[in-house]
């Protein structure tokens, strides 16, 4: 079980900061295009470009996970858990979602792994939909101000 600890932590860790930088990076591109949509005043694009920027955060956000669920493959690779990238891939990902068919499984040595990358990427996801309900609030926040200043779009 230690080994356990000792291997799946530093790789959780790893997602955590990862997942970090990808949200800050994401609050910084929102921020920013919102500070010059602000000072440009609001066209005729303003929805298309709301929509656009919401899947943008929604797109860094599916790219973290996808980059922190081969991560977790890699580490089964490595460890000797599957033969084929593919497999490992498709157990990491359905871990790391907290579906867990259980049609493919870690061995008794490794499986507690499976229980840190659950909690790994229960942790993840709510990060995201945090990020996602503050940018969604901002994005009603911004229309409001727009439409209380007699702006549509």
């Amino acid at each position: 079980m230690l080994l356990n600890l000792l291997v799946g932590i530093p790789v959780m860790l790893l997602c955590l900061v990862m997942e970090a930088y990808i949200v800050v990076l994401s609050l910084r591109y929102y921020v920013s295009y919102y500070a010059r949509t602000s000072r440009a005043g609001a066209g005729d694009k303003t929805l298309l470009w709301d929509c656009l920027v919401l899947g943008l955060v929604m797109l860094l956000m599916m790219l973290g996970y996808f980059v922190q669920i081969a991560l977790w493959a890699g580490l089964f690779m490595l460890l000797g858990e599957f033969d084929e990238f593919a497999t490992s891939t498709y157990y990491s990902g359905v871990t790391f979602a907290t579906l867990g068919y259980g049609d493919i499984v870690l061995s008794e040595r490794w499986r507690l792994l499976g229980a840190l990358e659950a909690g790994n990427g229960v942790l993840m996801l709510g990060i995201s939909t945090g990020v996602m309900t503050a940018a969604v609030k901002e994005v009603i926040k911004h229309n409001m101000e727009r439409l209380k200043h007699g702006s549509n779009g």
